[in-house]
């Protein structure tokens, strides 16, 4: 372990030698060369493209003259022991807004935005529904959160493989067009459009899964109710009950529109999903008094507000997809699906292990009481809402990384690679200094007893305090995606899922919320740890990532 750390870090050094001695922004000269007609969605996808072709040529011509001259020791080897002062240095001459930085913030910050569009929705939603009492309140929580586990359990593993797919053969295709053998890229169609088997598998599987959630949320609302505790003489089972049949007839429009997403996140367009989301929980604001209180459904016409909204969300996506991306295929490569399935099956068992070990966390704060429980609650959604931001930086860094990656460009996947940690480390130091600063005035937002304060303050360590862990936690598993290395991702993510479980169950009873804040803790930090240990081995599909890297170091 020690010799992979020392390695890792001679790749960090040598990466930020490199980086600062070399003309990143001019890699731009080259973008004229690349054809108008394979613009796909915005100007930031040619840009890409033709700036890691270009680099791709410099790497060729720095290989040929290291064939004629040594390479510089000062430049690509490191003598004696590193300090962490040292470090730091190193790390604080990536600290600025280059091409790379601003290209990164420039696909994060629409994406966080949509992000965050959907929990401002649901508490748009929850105010409404407040205002027909508390049996109904309860009843649309239970059913949002078996719809939210479901959601999460197989539509988010379909996102985050379709944008690095998507992201994948877009740069391939793009580099094969303008490779200068005067052959034909055959994903070229009539009119300008695009045919990308990976979006016509994604769409397909959306589809499939759509209409299977609907039906399992449909005819299997009682089962799923009796899971949650809900007793069939409870006053909110039946609400709850409707509720969650309404609901399930917007789970495909929700699984196609999130595929959509993941083709536009691949070709780095994270504004287009921001504004169909944005329109969709508009119409959904404006059709919920108008169903719950003008026509009287109660929370049924908050359902079908939701589920007209979705179906909105997703004509749009599927709409603007359409005008430059041919959508159905005309040949189904089963090799292809067979790929999606089994990406989609390790990433489903992570996120099993993510959700188990947070209900735990939540299950042993609730032994502790209501007032504990409270005050777990705030300081849980604050944590969440601002991991957004750096599942955004996440995004970002995946389809950066899977531009590059495919299309054999090293050099620039490991600035990719190391600029993201960067940006990462300082939004989480950012974070935990905001937080430290106004997490008094944020908190009186959820409550204003005075007892679930004071809980809440005392988790303050542990929300600040964990946010820079927080932040390149979130940008790793950007990274994972980005190379789908999924594998990894799904066994490393179970491991540690299963340690902190064990962790946070011991602990707890013996510490009370303190056990369960040193197990979330460790959780992220493992996550990290399990992270640069994987870059540092430089195994599986990082060994190609750090191979030529290897080669100027000898």
């Amino acid at each position: 372990m020690a010799g992979t750390s020392t390695n890792l870090s001679r790749h960090l050094l040598c990466c930020m030698h490199s980086s600062s001695s070399s003309s990143y922004n001019s890699k731009q000269t080259k973008s004229s060369s690349t054809p108008s007609k394979f613009r796909i969605f915005n100007r930031r996808n040619l840009t890409c493209s033709a700036r890691l072709k270009s680099a791709q040529h410099k790497k060729k011509t720095a290989s040929t003259s290291l064939q004629t001259s040594p390479p510089d020791p000062s430049r690509f080897s490191l003598s004696g022991s590193f300090s962490l002062i040292n470090i730091i240095a190193r790390l604080s001459d990536g600290f600025k807004f280059d091409e790379l930085g601003l290209e990164i913030w420039s696909i994060a910050l629409p994406a966080a935005l949509a992000l965050a569009a959907d929990p401002i929705a649901s508490l748009i939603d929850t105010a409404f529904v407040g205002h027909l009492g508390s049996v109904e309140l309860a009843a649309v929580g239970v059913s949002v959160s078996v719809f939210n586990l479901v959601s999460k359990l197989f539509n988010v593993p379909l996102l985050n493989i379709t944008t690095s797919f998507v992201a994948e053969e877009q740069a391939v295709k793009s580099q094969g067009s303008d490779d200068g053998s005067g052959q034909i890229d055959h994903g070229v169609k009539q009119q300008g459009k695009k045919l990308l088997p990976s979006i016509s598998t994604s769409l397909a599987l959306a589809a499939g899964i759509g209409i299977a959630e609907a039906l399992a949320l449909s005819f299997g609302s009682g089962f799923l109710m009796n899971i949650m505790g809900i007793p069939a003489d409870s006053p909110m089972r039946v609400p709850a009950e409707n509720f969650l049949n309404l609901r399930a007839f917007g789970a495909p429009p929700i699984v196609i529109a999130l595929a959509a997403q993941g083709a536009f996140r691949g070709f780095m367009d994270t504004k287009t999903p921001l504004y169909a989301i944005g329109a969709g929980n508009l119409l959904n604001a404006i059709l919920d008094p108008i169903l719950i209180f003008f026509f009287h459904f109660g929370i049924g016409g908050a359902a079908i507000a939701t589920v007209i909204s979705e179906y909105l969300i997703a004509f749009i996506l599927i709409w603007k997809l359409s005008d430059n991306v041919l959508l159905m295929s005309p040949d189904i490569d089963g090799r292809r699906v067979v790929r999606y399935l089994k990406s989609g099956g390790l990433l489903i068992g992570r996120t099993i292990a993510v959700l188990l070990t947070m209900t735990l966390a939540t299950s042993m704060a609730a032994r502790e009481g209501p007032i504990p429980m409270a005050g777990y609650q705030i300081c849980v959604e604050v944590w969440l809402t601002l991991s957004l931001l750096s599942d955004a930086l996440a995004l970002a860094g995946q389809a950066l990384l899977a531009a590059g990656y495919s299309q054999g460009n090293y050099e620039q996947a490991r600035q990719v690679v190391f600029r993201l940690l960067q940006i990462g480390l300082v939004t989480g130091i950012s974070l935990a200094a905001l937080l430290f600063l106004g997490f008094g005035p944020f908190s009186h937002l959820f409550s204003t007893d005075s007892e679930v304060l004071a809980i809440a303050w005392s988790g303050l360590l542990f929300v600040a305090g964990s946010q820079p862990m927080n932040a390149l936690a979130f940008v790793l598993d950007g990274l994972y995606y980005g190379v789908s290395d999924f594998e990894y991702a799904a066994y490393s993510m179970v491991l540690v899922g299963l340690t902190c479980s064990a962790f946070i169950f011991v602990t707890a009873p013996i510490f009370g919320l303190a056990g369960v804040w040193a197990g979330l803790f460790l959780f992220m930090t493992l996550r990290v740890l399990f992270g640069i240990w994987r870059l540092g081995t430089k195994s599986g599909p990082w060994k190609m990532v750090w191979s030529e890297m290897e080669k100027l170091d000898e």
